[in-house]
C-alpha cells in the first residue's frame, strides 16, 4: 500500500490556494480550585493565553506542515490584526486578506482548567459578505491563477463562501483546468459543477435527503448527490469506517487508525493532505490512502494537530509491514478485492486449515503467490476445523493460525471463514486464480464456477499436519 511520492515529485513544492472562513482559536489556560461567590461557577486563574489559526486556517497549518506553499484569501473584520499576524508569523502573504470593519473577525475562545474545557464563547459574523468583497477575492485568485496548482475551499458557513462567490470560483477553476476540492457545509446547491466535494456521512445524508444506515444507503446517496451536483468526484469521510469515493466507480477504503484520542480538526487534515497529494499526482486511489494515513496520525494526537510527510510515510510503512492489517473480515476483503480488480491486479485465492504451519505449507503458498499479484488465504475457523477433522482439532487457535499466515511475506490478506467450504468467501472475492493441492486432481474444486482459472499445485512429499501430529503422538 505504499503511496509515497517519488523523490523527483517530492522536490516539487506545490502552491495551494485556501479560501474560506478563517478563524482565531483563542485559548485561556489556567487552574481552578474554587467556586465563585457570585454564581455556582468555577473561578479560573489564567496562567497562559494563546492564539492559533482555526477554521480554514487549520487547513493552512496542515499544508505548511506537509511542505506546501500556500496562498490565502478571506474577509475578516474588526481586530483582524491578530489573525493577520498569525499568518505573517508563518511567512504567508496576506495580500488576499480583506477587512470589512462592519464584521467581526471570528474568534472562538476556550477556557481550559486542569485540562478540561470549562466554557467556549464565540465572536463572529455569519451574514454573507457583500458583492464588493466577493470581487476582491475573485480578483486576487484571478491574478494568481497561473501559479496555483490546486484550490481548496473550506466552508464553515460563516459568510465568506456565498453561493455567488463559490460558483464564480468553481467556474474560474474549471476554465483554467485547476483541481478544486471543497469541504462543504449545509447548502450543497452552491457546489454545482465542482471538481470534488468532501462531505462526511451526516452531511451527505442531509444533502441526499435520506438516512444512511447501510453501505447500500451510502452508495445510493453518494451517486444521487454526485449526479445532482454534476461533480467529477465525491469523497465521503466515514469516521471509523474509512472513506468512500464516487467517481468513474465506487471505491471504499477502511480506516487505518488504531488509537483515536481526538477527532478535532481531522476533516481539515484530510482536506489538506488530499489536496497536497493531488497537486502532485492525479492518482485518486493513492491520494485517498495518503489522506487516510494522515487522518490516522492526527486522531492519535490531542487538539487540532497537524501531520508531517515523515509521519505519514512512517504510518504507511507500519501498515505495509503490519501483520494485523493483513487479517481482515468478509466486508473488508470484499472492498479490497474490488479495489484490486480496479487496479487490474491478478487475485490468487487458496484456503485450508493450516493447523500446524510447516515447510509444505510455505512452499505451497510461495508457488500460489507466483501465479498472480495478490494472494488471499481463507482459513477455516476453529468450529469449521473440528467439523472437518474431528473434536481433537484444531491444535492451534484460528487467530494464531491466521497470524502466522499473515506473517509470511507472500501472503497479502487472510480471512477466517466459519463455513465448511469457502464458497461464500470466493463469491465475495471473485479470484482470477483458485489454487488447491494436486490431491484435488479429478475432483470438483469448490468455487471453480466462480474463479476464472483453477491451478493445482504439488505438495512437498511427507510434509503434512497429520504426519506431524502422528509423529508427536508416537514420541510420547
Amino acid at each position: 500500500m505504499n503511496n509515497n511520492l517519488q523523490p523527483s515529485t517530492l522536490e516539487l513544492k506545490p502552491t495551494i490556494a485556501v479560501i474560506g472562513d478563517f478563524m482565531i482559536d483563542h485559548y485561556l489556560w489556567g487552574r481552578s480550585d474554587r467556586i465563585s461567590p457570585e454564581a455556582p461557577v468555577p473561578v479560573v486563574e489564567v496562567i497562559k493565553e494563546e492564539d492559533r489559526l482555526g477554521g480554514a486556517g487549520n487547513v493552512v497549518n496542515n499544508l505548511l506542515a506537509l511542505g506546501s506553499d500556500v496562498l490565502v484569501s478571506t474577509v475578516v473584520g474588526k481586530n483582524s490584526e491578530r489573525l493577520v499576524n498569525l499568518l505573517k508569523e508563518k511567512n504567508i502573504d496576506t495580500a488576499g486578506i480583506f477587512t470589512d470593519l462592519s464584521r467581526e473577525t471570528i474568534v472562538k475562545s476556550r477556557v481550559i482548567a486542569s485540562n478540561h474545557q470549562v466554557i467556549r464563547y464565540d465572536r463572529e459574523t455569519k451574514t454573507p459578505i457583500t458583492s464588493e468583497y466577493e470581487e476582491k477575492i475573485l480578483n486576487y485568485l484571478n491574478e494568481n491563477i497561473e501559479k496555483i496548482d490546486l484550490i481548496l475551499l473550506s466552508d464553515y458557513e460563516k459568510g465568506v463562501l456565498t453561493k455567488s462567490l463559490t460558483q464564480k470560483i468553481i467556474k474560474l477553476a474549471n476554465r483554467n483546468n485547476k483541481k478544486l476540492i471543497i469541504d462543504p457545509k449545509k447548502d450543497f446547491s452552491k457546489y454545482i459543477n465542482a471538481w470534488m466535494i468532501k462531505p462526511n456521512k451526516k452531511e451527505l445524508s442531509t444533502a441526499a435527503g435520506m438516512e444512511i444506515n447501510s453501505e447500500e444507503d451510502l452508495i445510493k446517496a453518494g451517486w444521487k448527490v454526485k449526479k445532482e451536483l454534476n461533480l467529477d468526484f465525491l469523497l465521503v469521510t466515514l469516521s471509523e469506517e474509512g472513506m468512500a469515493l464516487f467517481g468513474d466507480e465506487y471505491i471504499k477504503i477502511p480506516t487505518i487508525a488504531k488509537e483515536v484520542y481526538d477527532v478535532t480538526g481531522a476533516g481539515d487534515t484530510v482536506l489538506a493532505s488530499l489536496g497536497y497529494y493531488l497537486s502532485k499526482s492525479g492518482d485518486l486511489r493513492k491520494a485517498m490512502n495518503f489522506a487516510n494515513a494522515a487522518a490516522a496520525v492526527v486522531v492519535s494526537k490531542i487538539g487540532s494537530a497537524t501531520v508531517t510527510l515523515e509521519e505519514i510515510e512512517e504510518t504507511e510503512r507500519r501498515i505495509d509491514n503490519s501483520v494485523d492489517y493483513k487479517i481482515v473480515d468478509f466486508e473488508k476483503i470484499t472492498h479490497i478485492a474490488n479495489d484490486l480488480r480496479a487496479q487490474n491486479k491478478k487475485i490468487v485465492f487458496t484456503n485450508g486449515c493450516f493447523d500446524i504451519l510447516h515447510l509444505g505449507h510455505v512452499k505451497y503458498l510461495q508457488k500460489a503467490k507466483a501465479l498472480g499479484d495478490k494472494l488471499i488465504v481463507g482459513v477455516n475457523s476453529n468450529a469449521s476445523v473440528s467439523r472437518l477433522k474431528g473434536p481433537e482439532r484444531p491444535v492451534n487457535d484460528q487467530y494464531d493460525r491466521a497470524y502466522l499466515l499473515a506473517s509470511l511475506e507472500v501472503v497479502d490478506f487472510v480471512v477466517i471463514f466459519e463455513e465448511d467450504t469457502p464458497y461464500e468467501l470466493i463469491k465475495q472475492i471473485k479470484p482470477d486464480i483458485l489454487v488447491k493441492g494436486k490431491d484435488y486432481e479429478g475432483k470438483t474444486v469448490v468455487g471453480s464456477d466462480i474463479a476464472k482459472e483453477v491451478k493445482l499445485i504439488d505438495f512437498v512429499d511427507g510434509k503434512s499436519t497429520t504426519n506431524i501430529i502422528k509423529k508427536m503422538k508416537n514420541e510420547k
